[in-house]
């Protein structure tokens, strides 16, 4: 049998090791949000809808900006962008991320990164490349996940001439 002091220690120790239900965990919050931006970018690669539903908030709130317009709500987002622009437009394509930068606020986060984007027209063949960057606004939902609520993206700016 214990002593009261020793189950004292015990319960001390075990409490100070264990975090209240949804105390911050950046190191876990970065994890999850560079999982979903790697998500993100195979729902793009593959015109993978039920894989954006997963990651998005699919509330009429969602919304994306982009240089050919503005897509309020997931319905518009996933028809606009994923089925019309990705699926019909495009045989294949390949969204590559880099310079990832996160920022968490609690319940709230965001990132910014710049992309390359590949992709062969399915009207010709032909392959285009473009470059952008871009900023996502995150959300948990109610059960603690990480939901992606706004895209905002734009293509770069043409390189300064050489002189």
């Amino acid at each position: 049998m214990r002593s009261p002091a020793t189950a004292a220690c015990l319960l001390l120790t075990l409490c100070n090791s264990c975090k209240p239900l949804g105390a911050p965990d950046p190191k876990a919050d970065e994890r999850d949000l560079r999982f979903l931006i790697a998500q993100y970018a195979a729902s793009i690669d593959n015109a993978d809808t039920d894989l954006a539903a997963e990651i998005w908030h699919t509330f009429p709130s969602a919304s994306f900006i982009h240089p050919m317009g503005y897509e309020h709500g997931w319905s518009d987002i996933s028809y606009n962008i994923y089925r019309k622009l990705m699926r019909e437009q495009f045989s294949e394509r390949k969204l590559t991320t880099r310079d990832l930068i996160l920022h968490l606020n609690g319940d709230s986060a965001w990132s910014e990164f710049n992309w390359n984007f590949r992709a062969k027209l399915k009207s010709t063949g032909a392959v285009i490349e473009t470059n952008g960057r871009e900023t996502q606004i995150y959300q948990r939902d109610p059960m603690r996940r990480w939901r992606l609520h706004h895209v905002h993206y734009s293509a770069m700016p043409p390189a300064a001439p050489v002189r």
